[in-house]
This record gives C-alpha cells, sequence and structure tokens, in this order.
C-alpha cells in the first residue's frame, strides 16, 4: 500500500515540537552560559568575611590578615565582620544559612566547627552539611607546659607523677570545650594520667596562675606560652603536632614521647555556605593559596602562633570530617559539656 503523507496537524505538531525543543535547548546553553559568565566574573561586588568571635583576638587577627590579602588579589574588598556569641555558635549559623553565591564566607575555628557540636546541645548549623570547605589557613600548634618547680620534665615523668598522687595533677585551659581541653582528654583516656581540668575565662589567667605556681600545668597555644618557656619562667613538656614547632624546635612532640598517634591543633580556615558553586570555590581556593606562600604573610602568622597550610577544598574537608568524628568520642567518655 502506499505510504500516506503526514496530515497538516501532524506536520505542525512536528514543527512546534522541533522548535519547541530548540527553543529549550538554546535556552538552557544561554543559561548555562550566563551562569559561567557571571562566575567567571566573581567577585563583582565586595565579600563579607564573618568572623564568629569579638575583634583583637588570635582568629580574628588572622581573619583580617587574610581578608586583606585577598581585596588586593580579587580586586574586590573582603570586608570583615564580627559577629560573636555563644562560642562562635552565632556567627556560624548566620553563614551556614547565607545565600551560596560567593559573597558570604565564614572564617571557621576548631573549636567552632568540631567541637562545639558535641559540647553544646544545638548549635544551629551542620559543619558536614551546611558548608562548602575552601580551604585550611593554617594549624596553631598546642602545647603542654609546666611550672618549673614540678618534678617532672618528660611527658612519661608527668604521667607517672600524677599517676602517683592521689589527687593527681591538674591542667587549666583557656575554657570547657577548647581544642587543649580535648587535648587533655585524649591524653588522659590514651595513657590513664591522672589529670584535672581546671576551665578559665581565657588563656591569659590560666597562664597567670602557672607562672605563680598556682596550678602546675598549663595546655595552650605555642604563642601563649613561648615567651615564657625561653625566659625560662615555664618548662616545656611537649608540643601536640606530628612534626615539632619551628618556633621550638628543642621541644618533643607527645608522639615521639610515646604517645602514638597523637597529632591535635588548633586550625583556622576558610568557609562558604553549602552548594556555592563549584568553580567560585575553587577560584577562592587559589587565591588563599597564593596569598599563604607568601613568605610575608607566612612570616606574619607565625607571629599570631600559626603555621600556614595551603591546600584543596577536598584535604580541608577530610581533615574537619576526621576532627568532628574523633571528638565525638573523645567528648562522650569525658562527659563534657558547654558551660
Amino acid at each position: 500500500m502506499p505510504k500516506k503523507s503526514p496530515t497538516p496537524r501532524r506536520q505542525w505538531l512536528k514543527a512546534a515540537l522541533s522548535t519547541g525543543l530548540m527553543a529549550a535547548a538554546c535556552g538552557g546553553l544561554a543559561l548555562s552560559a550566563s551562569t559561567a559568565a557571571a562566575q567567571a566574573a566573581y567577585p563583582a561586588k565586595p565579600i563579607r568575611l564573618v568572623v564568629p568571635f569579638a575583634p583583637g583576638g588570635v582568629t580574628d587577627t588572622s581573619g583580617r590578615l587574610i581578608a586583606e590579602q585577598l581585596s588586593k588579589r580579587l580586586g574586590q574588598q573582603v570586608v570583615v565582620d564580627n559577629k560573636p556569641g555563644a562560642s562562635g555558635n552565632i556567627g556560624t549559623q548566620m553563614v551556614a544559612t547565607a545565600e551560596p553565591d560567593g559573597y558570604t564566607l565564614l572564617l571557621g575555628f576548631d573549636g567552632t566547627m568540631v567541637i562545639n557540636p558535641h559540647v553544646f546541645p544545638k548549635v544551629g548549623f551542620d559543619t558536614a552539611k551546611d558548608f562548602a570547605p575552601i580551604g585550611k589557613i593554617g594549624d596553631a600548634i598546642l602545647i603542654l607546659v609546666s611550672h618549673p618547680g614540678v618534678p617532672a620534665k618528660t611527658l612519661q615523668q608527668v604521667i607517672a607523677l600524677s599517676k602517683s598522687q592521689s589527687g593527681g595533677l591538674s591542667y587549666g585551659t583557656s575554657g570547657t570545650g577548647g581544642t587543649p581541653h580535648i587535648a587533655g582528654e585524649l591524653l588522659k583516656q590514651r595513657t590513664g594520667a591522672n589529670l584535672t581540668h581546671i576551665p578559665y575565662k581565657g588563656g591569659g589567667q590560666a597562664m597567670t596562675d602557672l607562672l605563680g605556681g598556682t596550678i602546675p600545668l598549663v595546655y595552650t597555644a605555642v604563642a601563649g606560652a613561648i615567651q615564657h618557656v625561653k625566659s625560662g619562667k615555664l618548662h616545656a613538656v611537649a608540643v601536640s603536632s606530628a612534626q615539632r614547632a619551628p618556633s621550638m624546635p628543642d621541644v618533643p612532640t607527645f608522639i615521639e614521647a610515646g604517645v602514638a598517634d597523637f597529632d591535635i591543633n588548633s586550625w583556622v580556615g576558610l568557609l562558604a555556605p553549602a552548594k556555592t558553586p563549584r568553580a567560585i570555590v575553587d577560584k577562592l581556593n587559589t587565591e588563599l593559596n597564593l596569598v599563604l606562600n607568601d613568605p610575608a604573610v607566612r612570616e606574619r602568622l607565625v607571629t599570631l602562633g600559626i603555621t600556614a597550610s595551603p591546600g584543596g577544598p577536598e584535604k580541608f574537608g577530610r581533615d574537619m570530617a576526621r576532627d568532628l568524628s574523633r571528638y565525638a568520642a573523645v567528648v562522650k567518655s569525658a562527659n563534657i559539656k558547654a558551660d
């Protein structure tokens, strides 16, 4: 039988469908091109960097240094916006719920990002789901220091002395739930040391009491203790980084002193809200790493007790996930709760 020719109605439907599909495809390409162009032009306006702490501390100072350097490289001002409160939870939550367009960033701190979720009943954000890691800025090495009158100099001697005394030894930190507190509790769990935590409202008061002989030990950042160690007013027992601190090369690590896999640093890094376009995250990571590889910036960070740690977003994300997991076990075992 001869093949029937399509009816005029079928021809019209076929033409309309073809035209619609072509228009949709062109529209999709146009939208894709528009999005790519917008991301390529990023940033087109100032960027807000939320620092979830009050001005003046080491975290804030490091954030301002990075903001200043990124402003130069990006051609747009990176404005620091301090939003303190609830141990960093308030400012961090603000970024978690911000528009994921690359114009609101977070200066992330280990205490807020990987410890607070375990010690506070509610923090208002999910570290693993609400943020896109951009890159770590650096690590602040922690150190255990003792009063010169303590009759124990090595870490193993300190542990043995703590076990030999019914009341054990007390150690001071800047407060409950901070990284030094977590490190002290982990040391107890790993070695059986008889240590009692004494929380202070800031590291300065803890250091004052240690210098005065009120307490025998303090766990703190290297930057807060180095001048007293070098002057002989305090004794450095060990640092809790994987390698020795560049500023204190004669002080052994906890690993060298016999505590395997004891690598705990406080850290600071740059994050964006989840779903921030990958092109923007990559651009920010590239510029951040260029800043961190600048010798002048690295030296300035060292004066703050921070060792620059350039790297990719994935590495930073893995580090956060590791800390979030291992600190959960320490907090649960020690029953640490926010004040």
